[in-house]
């Protein structure tokens, strides 16, 4: 990039500054809407399926088999059932950052040492107990990870939400594309990148803050 094309990359983020600070909000707006279902749906699923693993393969089977869909054709599923705006961008999204939170789950539950469930157990908890005060606080660094990758993930699909009128950082993307002006493509690229980066860093520490002080190095 020459010093020229810089310059009026720099001029074109001052003259649309509000214009690219607005989609970035939609756009980190969209994203935790998403991400929140998909944790609220995820973690009880992934708590089931670690208590009934007879279920385990066949949801984890279906929760492949939506992330092998390609974002635009799991898009034109549901158009014709949800419209087109937010709602089947977030749909799309939360179906899609599902995977990573269930299987995490599910992983983080079952590989915990059963010895430590059986002596929980011996010290009369009740299953309730065992499930939150021992099997999740030990699950947590596996759960967050799931999260975490969920999140950097969900960011860059949301671009995508442009293409049916959702808004979001997509759009100066879809816009420039279409006009050929790469500024453009560049001012909704950019920020997605470092809105990703900063979702990643700050879930990480949040990771941190919920991992079980004993668990920690």
């Amino acid at each position: 990039m020459n010093n020229m094309t810089f310059l009026t990359l720099i001029d074109f983020f001052i003259n649309r500054g509000g214009e690219i600070t607005k989609l970035l909000f939609q756009h980190l707006h969209l994203t935790l809407v998403a991400v929140g279902f998909a944790i609220v749906v995820g973690i009880p699923l992934g708590v089931i399926i670690a208590r009934y693993k007879k279920f385990a393969a066949p949801i984890i089977g279906v929760a492949n088999v939506i992330q092998a869909i390609p974002s635009l054709a799991l898009l034109g599923f549901l158009i014709p059932i949800l419209g087109i705006g937010s709602t089947p961008a977030i749909i799309m999204v939360l179906l899609y950052s599902l995977l990573p939170i269930v299987k995490n789950c599910y992983t983080g539950l079952v590989n915990i040492d059963g010895d430590l469930l059986e002596a929980a157990k011996g010290m009369g908890m009740t299953k309730r107990q065992v499930l939150f005060m021992v099997q999740i606080p030990l699950a947590m660094p596996v759960i967050m990870a799931g999260i975490r990758i969920s999140t950097v993930t969900a960011v860059g699909l949301m671009t995508i939400a442009a293409f049916i009128g959702a808004g979001g950082l997509g759009d100066l993307v879809f816009r420039g594309v279409q006009s050929v002006n790469n500024n453009m493509i560049v001012a909704g690229a950019l920020p997605a990148c470092i809105l990703a980066l900063l979702m990643d860093y700050l879930i990480g520490k949040l990771e941190q803050i919920t991992i079980p002080k004993g668990m920690k190095k």
